[in-house]
């Protein structure tokens, strides 16, 4: 296999594995470990609104390059761990589902368009959208588990996330071939158009 092809093999995995294990997270949702760590590594996979923001977040830092590799996914990180603490207490986020649908689709357009944005900003909107995720972990704890090892498990499926875009965007720059980063963006897009939907229905 040539080393172009190899690559690519790599970028439609790093997209395709985040879906893969989707379905298994969902099937195990109701086997509630007491430790906490099963339950929160699976609470990111179950729902396709996290997937799509957190693999986004992966391939814009890759786009965007530099420090933005690590300082990106960081931030989206660290403040998703503040919003899971607030959820865990019970307290009230306004406004968490439409943050977070809006997160999956501005994430999307950012990778498919390409865009560059300073640092400092880029890292501020992704921790803004990182709360509301985080706040859904956290609201959604289940009863008698560890917070602690809760928060473990979903901070381990997050940076397995962003590392699945960052992974495969960068694999696919290797060969200079940006345009399927971008298209790739595109599918976050349609995902989230899809999951709006599917939100607008159910409602």
């Amino acid at each position: 296999m040539s080393k172009k092809n190899l690559l690519l093999l790599s970028f439609v995995a790093g997209i395709a594995l985040p879906l893969l294990l989707a379905p298994a997270a969902q099937a195990h949702m109701g086997q509630h470990a007491v430790g906490g760590l099963i339950p929160g590594f699976q609470h990111p996979l179950g729902g396709l609104d996290h997937i799509l923001a957190m693999v986004a977040v992966g391939l814009w830092a890759a786009q965007m390059g530099g420090v933005a590799l690590w300082s990106v996914p960081l931030a989206f990180v660290g403040a998703m761990i503040l919003g899971g603490m607030v959820g865990m207490t019970g307290l009230e986020l306004p406004f968490t589902e439409q943050g977070i649908l809006l997160s999956d689709l501005f994430l999307g357009a950012v990778v498919l368009v390409a865009m560059r944005l300073p640092l400092f900003v880029s890292v501020s909107i992704v921790s803004v959208f990182a709360v509301f995720h985080g706040y859904a972990h956290g609201v959604e704890m289940p009863k008698g588990v560890s917070g602690w090892e809760y928060a473990a498990g979903f901070v381990g499926a997050t940076a397995l996330l962003h590392s699945c875009g960052l992974g495969a965007a960068l694999a696919i720059q290797k060969i200079r071939q940006d345009k399927i980063v971008q298209f790739a963006g595109a599918g976050v897009v349609v995902g989230s158009l899809f999951v709006i939907a599917r939100s607008a229905i159910g409602a």
